[in-house]
C-alpha cells in the first residue's frame, strides 16, 4: 500500500476558515473526491449540548463548505443521525449549525426520518469481521449514501469504548440504524467493517478533523476541553485516526480497530509509513491524555465487555432498554451538564479565542459568504 498522508496546521480563531481551505488542498481534497457526484457532509454531535471539543465546530463546518465550493463541489448535503441519547434537532440548533446550512444553501436530512431516508439491505463485498453476524446477513445502510462522497467532521477527543474516536467512528452513527448499539461488545471490529463499506459504496472518502480545542478524558461527552489550535486533514481514515490519536498521547497500533483496520489494507496505522504535510513539527507532540474514569465507562464494562454481558440482551432491548435510556439522560443531561459541564463551557466561552469564537457563530451565523 502506497504511503498515506495527513495534513496538520497550526491554527487561530483569527485565520481558522483560511486554514481549512488550506488544509484541504494540502491533504490532497480536490482529487480524493468526485466532483461528478453529491457531497454528504456527516458532522459529529456527540451531545446536543455545546461542549468544547464534543462535537463538530461551527468553524469546521463552515470551512469545509468554502474549501468544497471553491474546488467546485457544489452539490452538498449534511446527514444527521440520532442516538438513544442525543437529540439531533437540538443539536443543530444549539451549536450553531442551522445558520451555516442556510447561509451555504446546504441541505439537511435526518436518517432516522422516513420521509428522508430510504434504508436498503447491503451485501458487502468485504469480508465482514462481525457485521454479518450481528444484524443476520441484514446489513441495512442508507440508500441516500450510496454513489456520493462522504466528508467527515470529527473532532479529537477520547471515548470510553474505544481510547479514541475520530474519522472511522463518525461513521457509526450515519452508516447504521438505530440498532447499532447492539454492536457494542465488538465496537472495533464493527468499525472496520463501516470502512469496507464505506469504500465500497462512497466514490471518495475524505476526513476534516477539529483539534483545536482537544477533548480529554472519559469521552466522548464529559471531557476536559485543552485547547491544542491543531487541524487536520486525510482521504485516509485510518491514517488521520492513527496521527491524532499519537496527538493525543497514545500509540496507534496498541488501539485495537486502527490496527485491524490496517492489517485489514482498508489504511495506514503506523506512524512511521504516514507522510505528514503542512506544519510537520506538530506531529512530534504528544499530549498525554488519559480516557480515565467514570460511572458511565463502569457501566458500560457491564453492559458490553465484562461477564455481566451475558444480560446483554435483556438489558439492551425493551422494555429495559428504556430504562438504560433513562439512566444516561439522567446521567449527561439533568446530572453533569447543569452541575458541572454548563459551567466548563461558560468559562471556555469567556476565556478562550476559540470560546469567543463560537460566540460571534451564535451572534452572526455564517462568518463568510461561498465562492461566487
Amino acid at each position: 500500500m502506497s504511503k498515506a498522508k495527513v495534513a496538520l496546521l497550526k491554527t487561530s480563531p483569527t485565520g481558522v476558515l483560511d486554514d481549512i481551505g488550506r488544509l484541504f488542498e494540502l491533504a490532497d481534497g480536490p482529487k480524493s473526491l468526485d466532483k461528478a457526484v453529491p457531497t454528504i457532509l456527516k458532522d459529529n454531535i456527540s451531545w446536543h449540548y455545546p461542549f468544547p471539543s464534543a462535537n463538530t465546530t461551527p468553524w469546521q463546518l463552515e470551512g469545509t463548505i468554502l474549501a468544497l465550493k471553491k474546488n467546485g463541489f457544489s452539490s452538498l448535503s449534511c446527514v444527521q443521525n440520532k442516538t438513544e441519547v442525543t437529540n439531533a434537532y437540538k443539536g443543530e440548533d444549539l451549536n450553531g449549525y442551522r445558520p451555516i446550512f442556510e447561509a451555504h444553501g446546504v441541505g439537511v436530512l435526518f436518517n432516522f426520518k422516513k420521509e428522508d431516508m430510504k434504508w436498503i439491505v447491503h451485501t458487502p463485498k468485504s469480508r465482514m469481521l462481525v457485521l454479518d453476524k450481528v444484524f443476520k446477513n441484514r446489513i441495512r445502510i442508507p440508500e441516500y449514501f450510496v454513489g456520493k462522497n462522504m466528508v467527515h467532521l470529527p473532532t479529537v477527543k477520547c471515548h470510553i469504548y474505544t481510547t479514541t474516536t475520530g474519522a472511522m467512528k463518525n461513521a457509526f452513527g450515519g452508516l447504521l440504524t438505530h440498532k447499532r448499539h447492539y454492536t457494542h461488545t465488538f465496537i472495533h471490529e464493527t468499525l472496520v467493517d463501516l470502512l469496507a463499506i464505506q469504500k465500497e459504496i462512497h466514490p471518495g472518502l475524505f476526513c476534516i478533523m477539529d483539534g483545536t480545542t482537544a477533548g480529554n478524558g472519559p469521552g466522548p461527552r464529559i471531557m476536559k476541553p485543552v485547547t491544542k489550535d491543531v487541524l487536520l486533514a486525510s482521504a485516509d481514515q485510518v491514517a488521520i485516526d492513527a496521527v491524532a490519536a499519537k496527538l493525543m498521547g497514545f500509540d496507534p497500533m496498541s488501539i485495537k480497530y486502527i490496527k485491524l483496520a490496517h492489517e485489514a489494507g482498508l489504511g495506514i496505522g503506523r506512524p512511521e509509513e504516514i507522510e505528514i504535510v503542512g506544519d510537520t513539527s506538530l506531529a512530534q507532540q504528544s499530549w498525554d491524555f488519559r480516557v480515565g474514569r467514570s460511572f458511565h465507562r463502569l457501566a458500560g464494562w457491564f453492559t458490553w465487555f465484562g461477564p455481566t454481558r451475558i444480560f446483554q440482551k435483556l438489558l439492551t432491548r425493551p422494555p429495559l432498554l428504556y430504562l438504560l435510556t433513562l439512566y444516561s439522560y439522567i446521567y449527561h443531561d439533568v446530572v453533569h451538564w447543569p452541575l458541572r459541564e454548563k459551567r466548563v463551557a461558560k468559562r471556555w466561552l469567556a476565556e478562550s479565542g476559540w470560546g469567543r469564537l463560537f460566540q460571534e457563530y451564535r451572534e452572526k451565523g455564517a462568518l463568510r459568504p461561498s465562492p461566487g
